[in-house]
């Protein structure tokens, strides 16, 4: 193919691409607005839609086959679209038939066109998550040939059809089930509010604010990875999103002035890793314990600021010791150029977007899906009513494509992340599908029971390392799904509380965010740095020591999760009491004297830990005396020896 017929053929999936991707973002705005059909029917029109939308990114980027040459990608992609449609349109066609006349007794065309649909989604795991693609390969094998496995885990196999159908057809387990009909619905709504900030530039005013603040001393530079990361994770949810953010300003910058390259890109990975638990746009495992649970999302969130306070600060209390170690030079020019007029409407925006949606979730009680839906058709306007004021006054009477481009930028955004994100929930879907039809849960339960007896603490350790080695190959929602699917039931038989069983989980899900060695957030901040992979990710570690403290904080104050409010003061007090005391015991020096310092952390650390262990409150408030004693001497002698 000449290099001019290949030109034309980008362009022209270019514009397929938009085409598509305008349809699919006016479809779910009109959804939103009218909850037309309900979610089953959604799910059904717009998987092919999203997968559509894949294959066309892929192209896009020639990401596809590239192996296989431009004119074979672009014949599989239209095969692969010609699939996508037809299954689609049939099972469209075909849904209240399938969903009650045949219901139960489908027939081969329905299986056949079910089928389709779930093998496109396994190719895109395939291409995407490669370890996702192997579980599900692995599981529905397992499904049918479970005859073949010993043990306890062995069962008679079931019917190919079976399979299919748990799949596609039956619509409660499989691909157009209540996972991806989340990714189009409740997590989408607040997709559109992080789209539009993202196309107007809110995210980058964000990261400015933040590193005009941190400029104002040397040892408060890191500080602007922190700070960033908090705000930029309140609208955003994603640990990876957040260090390819903001990691391209700071790392820079903290590098510049002295910071070790690894120390730098681990700073950035442990903030952004925060981006998955800051209130009111948190992770998707958030998202996917609020249908857990069956409570509204802003049940989650109005529990989710004490942990998410809880880790933000012990990050800031940890490089800031780092910083006063490394000593960094105060001569540094941080990029982004000037804070205008500009950046504050952009701030205040910010600002209202989280407010508003916590108003109209937590006051109004408006269901979090219609809340961010208001919060948009709000903002949006008003932002680009600013916009073009502003290009108008900086360009005179702006050009066609600078009116529209960030109108481009949001159908491109919110088209792109939801339509991945209903993918990989379809994913994941056929996992957990796999994981009910053939009794897995149940049977890793009566495991986890009989390994732990009747101790919680042992149960919880073996929860744990179940979920670090599900960490170190998935991403934190399926990390999150399985960990839930397993230990939730046991433990709460146990008398474990609901919410702090899901809190555990999804601290967990995010630890698997930073498990050796497929951290895709250090992976990213240490390309931006030049650093080893490895010294980065362990560091990180050791910066994330919060997040220990929480996972085990959860059961032994449980009020922290319980109730929202008051009640999570005190818990939230004696948790961030004994994390940043481990956090000093780990990075600061308390005598130039090693074997004193050595012998002070260790005493500092023992008793940071009778403060979060001990059952007794008053006790562990006690104990939190001599640590509150051992900061404040650091800090004392710190302004002595300058």
């Amino acid at each position: 193919m000449s290099a001019a017929s290949a030109s034309r053929l980008r362009k022209t999936v270019h514009g397929f691409y938009y085409l598509v991707a305008t349809c699919f973002f006016i479809y779910l705005l009109s959804y939103y607005l009218t909850g037309e059909g309900g979610p089953t029917i959604l799910a059904v029109l717009l998987m092919p839609v999203a997968f559509i939308l894949f294959v066309l990114e892929e192209l896009r980027k020639d990401e596809f086959y590239p192996r296989l040459g431009t004119l074979a990608s672009h014949v599989i992609a239209a095969i692969y679209i010609v699939l996508a449609v037809v299954s689609g349109l049939y099972m469209r066609i075909e849904f209240y038939d399938i969903q009650t006349v045949r219901a139960g007794f489908w027939d081969t065309t329905d299986l056949f066109m079910g089928a389709i649909m779930v093998l496109l989604i396994l190719e895109y795991a395939r291409k995407r998550y490669f370890v996702l693609f192997v579980i599900n390969v692995l599981l529905i094998l397992y499904a049918v040939y479970g005859w073949a496995v010993p043990g306890l885990f062995g069962h008679p196999g079931l019917m190919w059809t079976r399979v299919v159908s748990a799949m596609s057809v039956e619509m409660s387990t499989g691909v157009y089930s209540r996972l991806p009909q989340l990714a189009l619905t409740l997590i989408g709504s607040f997709l559109l509010v992080l789209s539009v900030l993202r196309a107007f530039g809110c995210v980058d005013s964000i990261l400015l604010g933040a590193s005009r603040i941190a400029a104002q001393s040397p040892h408060a530079l890191p500080q602007s990875a922190v700070l960033g990361s908090f705000g930029v994770g309140t609208v955003s949810g994603s640990g990876a999103a957040n260090a390819a953010t903001t990691g391209s300003a700071t790392i820079p910058a903290m590098i510049a002035a002295g910071m070790p390259c690894a120390t730098a890109a681990s700073i950035e990975t442990a903030s952004s890793l925060g981006g998955q638990l800051m209130p009111p746009i948190m992770g998707i495992s958030a998202f996917l314990m609020a249908d857990f649970l069956g409570v509204s999302y802003f049940d989650v969130v109005a529990r989710g600021y004490a942990p998410a306070i809880i880790y933000f600060i012990a990050i800031a209390v940890a490089v800031y010791l780092l910083s006063v170690r490394f000593q960094p030079s105060g001569n540094v020019a941080l990029p982004g150029g000037s804070f205008d007029w500009a950046d504050g409407i952009n701030l205040a925006a910010f600002a209202f977007v989280v407010l508003g949606l916590i108003g109209l979730m937590g006051v109004a009680h408006i269901a979090a899906m219609i809340s961010a839906l208001y919060v948009f058709i709000v903002v949006a306007p008003i932002l680009f009513v600013f916009y073009t004021f502003r290009q108008w006054q900086a360009d005179g009477r702006p050009s066609l494509q600078a009116f529209v481009g960030p109108l481009g930028r949001l159908v491109d955004s919110f088209a792109s992340m939801t339509a991945d994100l209903t993918l990989l929930l379809a994913t994941l879907s056929i996992m957990t599908g796999a994981f009910v039809i053939t009794g897995i849960p149940t049977k890793i339960g009566v495991v986890l029971i009989e390994a732990a007896g009747v101790n919680l603490a042992a149960m919880v350790v073996v929860a744990f390392v179940f979920g670090a080695l599900l960490g170190t190959g998935l991403p934190p929602a399926p990390t999150y799904i399985l960990t839930a699917l397993v230990i939730a039931p046991p433990m709460i038989k146990y008398g474990v509380d609901p919410w702090v069983v899901h809190f555990f989980s999804f601290f967990l899900a995010v630890w698997g965010e930073l498990t050796p060695p497929t951290s895709v957030v250090a992976a990213v901040t240490a390309k931006i740095a030049g650093a080893p992979f490895l010294t980065t990710l362990n560091r990180a570690i050791v910066l994330c020591i919060s997040l220990f403290m929480l996972m085990a904080g959860v059961f032994v104050r449980p009020a922290l999760v319980l109730e929202p409010g008051m009640a999570q003061l005190g818990a939230m007090a004696l948790i961030l009491t004994a994390t940043i005391g481990v956090t000093f015991s780990i990075q600061a020096r308390f005598s130039e004297a090693r074997a004193l310092d050595l012998v002070l952390r260790i005493a500092l650390a023992a008793v940071a830990l009778v403060v979060l262990f001990h059952p007794s409150e008053l006790i562990a408030a006690l104990a939190g005396i001599p640590v509150a004693g051992m900061v404040a001497y650091w800090v004392l002698r710190r302004q002595r020896h300058g």
